[in-house]
Formats: C-alpha cells, sequence, structure tokens
C-alpha cells in the first residue's frame, strides 16, 4: 500500500478566531513585558507554543460528558466516575484530585518529604524541581549521559541512570530518600521517553533499598506510544496495554490532566498507601477542597474520564506523534539543529547550537524565544539557564545542562497549514541568528523567576 499522509483523526467542529498583531504591536509588547513572553496577552499571539497543558481542543464526547457533571459539594458522581478511570488505568488504590499538576505535586511533597531529603529523578520540571526545594530537600537529576546530547539519536533519552541512582542511594543514605521519581515523558530533556526496560530496572533498585516509586505520569500516553514503536516486544501491545505495565511498577504518581488527560484543568495524586493517601486527603481539605472534587468542578471530572479514554485510542497517538516529527523536520530543513529525536509533546530548538555567540550567561534560549516572537508572533518557552540555572551566593550563576527552545503543541488544536506557517518564522530566525544579542536579568523572583522574570537586550 503506497504511502499516504496520516491525517488529523477528527473534523473540527467549532473554530476560535487567531488575532494578527503586526510587527510594531509584537515590538511594543515585547517592550512592555520586558521581553518575557509569558506576560504577553494571548490575542498578542498569532501561534501559541507556550505550553500543551491545558491549551487543547476537547472533543464532543468531553464537552457532552460535562453536561452531566455532578457537582455535589461530597460524593459527587463525577469523582466515583473518575476515580473508576484512573484506578482501571493504573491500578492505583487511592484517588485524590486537584485542581493541577502542581497541587498535586504540592501535596504529595509536602506530606512526604522534608528538610535534608534527597529526590531522585530523571529530570525534574521546573515546579517539580521548586516543590522539592521549598520544602528544604534537594531535587537530583540522574539522567543518562546520552539525555544531554542533544543530537545524540539514542531512542529512550528520558532513562534514568540506574547506576547514578545506585550511587546516590549508597551515597545519601536510604533514609534521606522518601521515593525515587521518574518523570515520563522527560519535559524538560526534550520530551524524550523512558524505556519499559529501564522503568523495571528502577523498580528493582526501589526493591532492593525498600524505596517507593512515584512517576511524573502526566505523558504517559506519548510514552506508551514510543515504546510500542520502539522498544523490542512491545510492537504487537495496545498503547493501554503498555500504559497499564507503566503503572504497574510503580507505587504511585501524580498527574495533570492538563497534558495526556486532554483536559483543560485538572490533576490528581494516585498512590496505594492508605497512610500516605489520608495524610495527603488532609492537606487537601484544608487548600483544595473536600476529597471528591479537589479544587474541580463535577464537569472537568467528567471531561478528564473520557479524555483518559480517548489519549490511548491508536489513531489519535499515531498523529499526535507524527504531528510533532513534522515540525521539527520544517525546523531541521530551516537550518535549525533539535533535539533529535522528536519528542512526543514539542520540538526542542537546540539555541546553544545555532547561537553559539551567546553565552549561557546572557541566555540565548531566550533570545531564540523573543525573535521567533518578534519575528512571526509565534510564542515559545525557553528551557535553559533562565528556568534551570543554579545561582552561585557570589551573584554568579551555573548554567543549565542544555539551552532549549520549547515549541509545544497544543492537542487537537492546529493544523498542518499552522505549522508549516511556524516553520517558515523558524526559518527566518534561523537566518539570521548569527545577529541575534543576548539578555539580561533586571528583575526576577525568588522561585520560578521564568514566569515573571524581566529582561534587557545586551549589545556588544
Amino acid at each position: 500500500m503506497p504511502y499516504r499522509t496520516i491525517i488529523e483523526p477528527f473534523k473540527i467542529h467549532s473554530t476560535q478566531a487567531i488575532d494578527f498583531p503586526d510587527a510594531d504591536a509584537r515590538e511594543a509588547a515585547l517592550q512592555r513585558v520586558g521581553y518575557n513572553v509569558f506576560g504577553l496577552h494571548a490575542d498578542e499571539v498569532i501561534i501559541d507554543m507556550l505550553t500543551d497543558s491545558g491549551t487543547g481542543a476537547m472533543s464532543a464526547r468531553q464537552w457532552a460528558g460535562m453536561m452531566v457533571g455532578d457537582e455535589s459539594y461530597a460524593g459527587s458522581r463525577s469523582f466515583y466516575r473518575l476515580q473508576e478511570a484512573v484506578q482501571d488505568l493504573t491500578g492505583l488504590a487511592e484517588i485524590i484530585p486537584t485542581h493541577q499538576g502542581r497541587a498535586a505535586e504540592r501535596i504529595l511533597f509536602s506530606v512526604a518529604v522534608s528538610a535534608g531529603d534527597v529526590v531522585p529523578n530523571n529530570t525534574h520540571f521546573d515546579t517539580t524541581r521548586a516543590n522539592v526545594e521549598y520544602q528544604g530537600a534537594e531535587a537530583r537529576d540522574l539522567l543518562i549521559p546520552e539525555g544531554t546530547d542533544p543530537s545524540n539519536l539514542h531512542p529512550f533519552k528520558g532513562n534514568m541512570d540506574i547506576e547514578a541512582l545506585e550511587a546516590t542511594i549508597q551515597d545519601v543514605g536510604q533514609h534521606r530518600i522518601p521515593f525515587v521519581m521518574v518523570t515520563v515523558t522527560n519535559n524538560s530533556g526534550g520530551g524524550q521517553p523512558v524505556s519499559m526496560a529501564n522503568l523495571q530496572a528502577v523498580r528493582e533498585v526501589c526493591d532492593r533499598n525498600e524505596l517507593p516509586m512515584i512517576l511524573d505520569a502526566c505523558r504517559f500516553a506519548e510514552n506508551a506510544w514510543f515504546i510500542k514503536m520502539r522498544e523490542e516486544g512491545y510492537a504487537d501491545h495496545t498503547p493501554k496495554a503498555i500504559a497499564r505495565e507503566i503503572f504497574s511498577l510503580a507505587d504511585g504518581c501524580t498527574f495533570s490532566a492538563k497534558k495526556d488527560g486532554l483536559a483543560n484543568i485538572g490533576g490528581f495524586v494516585a498512590v496505594n498507601d492508605a497512610d500516605l493517601a489520608g495524610r495527603c486527603r488532609n492537606l487537601l481539605i484544608l487548600t483544595e477542597g473536600f476529597p471528591t472534587y479537589g479544587g474541580l468542578a463535577g464537569y472537568d471530572m467528567e471531561a478528564i474520564a473520557i479524555g483518559l479514554e480517548e489519549v490511548l485510542e491508536d489513531e489519535y497517538l499515531r498523529y499526535r506523534i507524527r504531528s510533532t516529527a513534522y515540525l521539527a523536520e520544517k525546523a531541521l530543513a530551516a537550518g535549525m539543529p533539535i533535539v533529535q529525536p522528536p519528542g512526543g509533546h514539542a520540538v526542542y530548538l537546540d539555541a546553544r547550537a545555532r547561537l553559539p555567540h551567546i553565552p549561557p550567561s546572557e541566555y540565548p534560549a531566550q533570545s531564540l524565544v523573543v525573535e521567533l516572537y518578534r519575528d512571526g508572533g509565534v510564542r515559545g518557552v525557553e528551557i535553559g539557564s533562565v528556568m534551570f540555572g543554579s545561582p552561585n551566593e557570589d551573584g554568579s550563576e551555573d548554567p543549565a545542562p542544555m539551552e532549549l527552545v520549547r515549541l509545544a503543541i497544543p492537542r487537537r488544536t492546529y493544523t498542518q497549514s499552522h505549522v508549516d506557517y511556524v516553520g517558515e518564522v523558524i526559518g527566518s530566525v534561523a537566518a539570521r541568528a548569527d545577529s541575534l544579542p543576548g539578555y539580561r536579568i533586571t528583575e526576577q523572583a525568588p522561585w520560578l523567576r521564568h514566569f515573571t522574570a524581566r529582561f534587557e537586550p545586551v549589545h556588544p
């Protein structure tokens, strides 16, 4: 059978207009927000790839499900619908809804992590790291060496370094490690997947040392698809079967339903330990809400329950991963280095490779983010030394391992022509990348500074 284009496995039922601010308006907007695209108004952005979190389009089934949402304060049937869906997928016993993923992280870490602890992970994302460090603990990244080489074609660059994990346990002591965490897929490392073999190896280390294993499972379905496509022995498995096997290796998870829940809001903590769940619920009641709604409307829980089914459909995942690869091909053809192979939810531009004249202290990835918006109204996000640089007491900073720009693709939202346009903008910026300036920070917050920092260009 001849090769044919992988088309979107849906029809567009309703549309939302896009604004087209001109170059002068975009320049004025950049100056107003201190060259931090987080500060832009949504109607100042033409193509928004800041994040794939909560920005996707819901299906007709999800919208219909919202109409039967039960808004009872206690005992909502929509909660039990969500609980059943999560338990069927994960096999975990205790389901604790939250309004989004970082709330799940804050609740779990607040009750399970103490000052002086060390939390190993393949790579912590920004909110995960901040919530660990807010408890006075260390968020330690143990990614395999291939994961920090953007050009390396290793199929599972999200894997945890097992030798480094064993050395960390030996070094700090089992008593200082509340749990081992694995992020699937590895967002900070380029949306790269974790292999089943690696997850099994982490499980074995945890068992030998009597440590719980917790997943940051935001993009579990995309990770399952990569296992199906790339790992020996899984080609004939369904994505749901693979996902169930992934979760069977874990003692719990945090989850943002704004990613592979295909919803605009929501999340949960799921664990097997009833005592841990009880402590989480006590804090949930204090800050989120009653345990059968946890900061969510009933209709949101209905949408998440349906989204957890739709996200594992073969046709959806085939389209999702191919559409990301399509943008990656456009970027490479335009002369822009990227993290290889392409990840699941985003294309990561390698600013360090394309802007070698800008030192890490002047934030080359931030420069690239600014220029993508200036050139064509495309909003991405810096994943480099602004987000992950480590400040020193003398005022200097240790740079991040990589200087990346993430172009996250909202689920079921943009068409091929939108992606073609983004490719053209990337090409325009790549052609004059040698002339781009670095940036310095003029204002910053003590936590998660990338959200609100202000910058100014550093001109030679």
